[in-house]
């Protein structure tokens, strides 16, 4: 199929990966959602930073692990990377239903991002390989929508936790056995691409890293990346806290209004984003990274509502302006990479991004959560997270992206 009719396969391979996608934040989400019903089966988890914790040996390993899981996506087959990264987290997911105390469940965390940190580089790699100029922006946000389904899933997981019927232990496990399960039709179906490699592919590892880090676009890229994605990070795994001790919410309704909005609005971000940001191409290189600013200068009104509203209402309306916005950034970082770095360290590329990004996340969780023990304000937390973002779209105006790197 892909021989006689590239591009259809071309979007064949997005909707293979969409569902892969939605499990990976989907086993992500629910953890945050949850939270309630895991700490009150394990008394282990002390306080809010033993939480932090948690949320970030996840992180950590993710983020460390991330640059070799896309060297490794640039330079084996990247369906087996895909393949065994989901039957392996699946497997984590469903021990992660089985843990009884904070320490093991830390250890469970910890293989969850050895295990996801080879997906989203081989992914997102795998689908600008299949989708070259003017439909690279939107399929990638086609992928990331499926990212945000699973996080609208995810959300609904604390009315799971909650059930006498169910139970979170109950949830994780299901979802570890859907993954392993959905590996099988995916590894039949996904196909690598075939594609003249340049010259430069024989080129060492640490060439790689040498030409990326030695390249001032990338670094401005991954400064780009990181810093708005603390916030990202606190609002994904805190949000649902926040929401339930700031207006009184049950752990269901929390969960809903924590991701349910912000989550439908990054999807609509992240397709409007994606077609908005291939047409502008049309007229200007900087295309992508124009379309991306946009997004970035959504973060500023709402880190602001969100950090001081009054009411469940206006911190909704603070959500969806900022998953509106993310979504622009979102479907926009690797279309913005393959226009700075060569085709074969794409997914290195990537992988270094969520080695800065998440690993500044992890700690943006450690540190959230010990700076609302000491009853440091939202609204001062949330006041810095918009200067970031604020400091972030001069970063991306900054890089300038080479046209011949676009294919």
């Amino acid at each position: 199929m892909s021989s006689s009719n590239p591009m259809r396969y071309a979007w064949l391979v997005v909707c293979l990966l969409f569902p892969v996608a939605l499990l990976n934040y989907l086993d992500r989400q629910m953890l945050a959602t949850m939270k309630a019903s895991m700490v009150s089966d394990i008394p282990s988890i002390a306080n809010k930073a033993d939480w932090g914790w948690v949320l970030g040996w996840f992180k950590w390993t993710y983020a460390i692990l991330s640059p070799f899981g896309g060297y490794i996506a640039d330079r084996v087959s990247k369906k087996h990377v895909i393949g065994v990264s989901l039957i392996a987290w699946s497997a984590v997911t469903w021990w992660t239903g089985h843990v009884t105390t904070f320490h093991e469940l830390v250890v469970a965390r910890a293989c969850m991002g050895i295990s996801e940190a080879f997906y989203i580089p081989c992914a997102l790699a795998l689908i600008a390989d299949y989708h070259a100029g003017s439909t690279r922006s939107l399929a990638v946000g086609v992928h990331q929508t499926g990212i945000y389904i699973g996080q609208i899933l995810g959300g609904f997981a604390g009315y799971v936790a909650d059930s006498p019927e169910h139970g979170w232990r109950w949830a994780f496990s299901t979802c570890g056995m859907i993954g392993v399960i959905y590996a099988l039709p995916l590894f039949s179906m996904l196909r690598n691409p075939v594609r003249v490699e340049p010259q430069a592919t024989n080129a060492s590892s640490e060439s790689a890293f040498k030409g990326l880090l030695g390249n001032r676009n990338f670094i401005l890229l991954v400064l780009y990346f990181t810093l708005p994605a603390i916030a990202g990070w606190v609002v994904r795994d805190w949000m649902p806290d926040i929401l339930k001790e700031k207006f009184g919410l049950g752990q269901g309704k929390a969960g809903v209004s924590a991701i349910l909005y912000v989550q439908i609005a990054s999807l609509a971000g992240a397709l409007i984003g994606g077609t908005l940001a291939d047409r502008w191409m049309s007229k200007t290189t900087r295309g992508r990274i124009f379309t991306s600013a946009l997004g970035m200068a959504m973060f500023l009104p709402a880190l602001f509502s969100v950090g001081n509203a009054g009411s469940l209402t206006v911190a909704i309306i603070g959500l969806i302006v900022f998953g509106f916005g993310w979504g622009f950034f979102d479907c926009n970082n690797m279309p913005i990479l393959c226009q700075i770095a060569r085709p074969e360290w794409r997914a290195t590329g990537y992988g270094l991004m969520n080695l800065a990004s998440i690993s500044c996340g992890g700690f943006g969780d450690v540190a959230f959560g010990a700076l609302r023990d000491r009853h440091v304000p939202l609204n001062v937390i949330f006041g810095a997270f918009a200067g970031l973002a604020l400091l972030s779209i001069f970063i991306v105006l900054l890089i300038k992206p080479q046209e011949s790197k676009q294919a």
